[in-house]
């Protein structure tokens, strides 16, 4: 997959520069639009990113794939799976204290704390003339966060994490990963689902699962991106929840 870079300064956020594209018709398929900085960086329900200029990559890639749509669901998963695998290849580790860890279904964390999330998005979809942007948010050189997101949840970079690492190859790292990712989304739908409850650690794990506003306990059973998350919830006997309605898996301690 090819990309086309476009810089902006510090603007209100870079999906939003990426919509703006495609309402103009100027879009084309594997924009990436990337900011200094942005005014109104969001992730998922609405929560605000933290976007200090010239401290974080901040970057949304535009897809327009041909017919049929893509399950919004799994690019989702798929750049999840890139980040992860970008952040071992700029240094982090891939077991141990350090190692990036996936939280359910778009932050990648590390010892707990927050250090990159995702966010897809698709306007008015056309089943004809599907579009998407991929947003993504990762902690690069913050030494310093505010108080007000902190005591919301602990944050980390790759600064706090002992890594110097440049912006530029930052979005090197992501963008091949994520072009080998995007590339499973369709042809090996079955492998990159597998790949992300692999990474997820939630295979076998007793979980209670947020779906659809209902609360469901069970056992994680198996991943698919047609069918959902696999649960077996003793008596209640075996279901799949639809991934696109999934907002929280939390894993219950014993």
């Amino acid at each position: 997959m090819e990309f086309r870079r476009i810089h902006h300064g510090v603007v209100d956020s870079t999906s939003e520069r990426a919509f703006a594209a495609l309402a103009a018709g100027e879009a084309r398929h594997g924009d990436v639009h990337l900011a200094r900085g942005q005014t109104r960086g969001r992730g998922r329900q609405g929560r605000a990113w933290h976007s200090a200029p010239d401290e974080g990559l901040y970057a949304s890639v535009v897809l327009l794939p041909d017919p049929p749509p893509y399950r919004p669901a799994a690019l989702t998963l798929a750049t999840a799976l890139a980040l992860i695998e970008a952040l071992c290849d700029l240094g982090l580790e891939p077991f141990g204290e350090r190692a990036p860890q996936l939280d359910w279904p778009n932050d990648v964390v590390v010892g707990g704390a927050k250090l990159s999330g995702v966010l897809t998005e698709s306007r008015g979809l056309d089943p004809g003339r599907p579009h998407y942007v991929l947003g993504v948010g990762l902690n690069v050189r913050q030494r310093y966060f505010p108080p007000e997101l902190v005591a919301e949840r602990p944050v980390t970079s790759l600064a706090l994490l002992g890594l110097d690492v440049g912006l530029g190859a930052a979005a090197d790292a992501l963008l091949t990963r994520l072009g080998e990712r995007l590339g499973l989304v369709r042809a090996r739908c079955r492998e990159l689902a597998e790949d992300y409850l692999t990474a997820s650690g939630l295979r076998g794990r007793d979980v209670v699962v947020t779906s659809g506003g209902e609360v469901h306990a069970g056992r994680v059973l198996g991943l698919s991106l047609s069918e959902g998350l696999e649960l077996d919830g003793g008596p209640a006997g075996r279901r799949f929840l639809p991934l696109e309605f999934i907002t929280a898996v939390q894993v219950r301690e014993s």
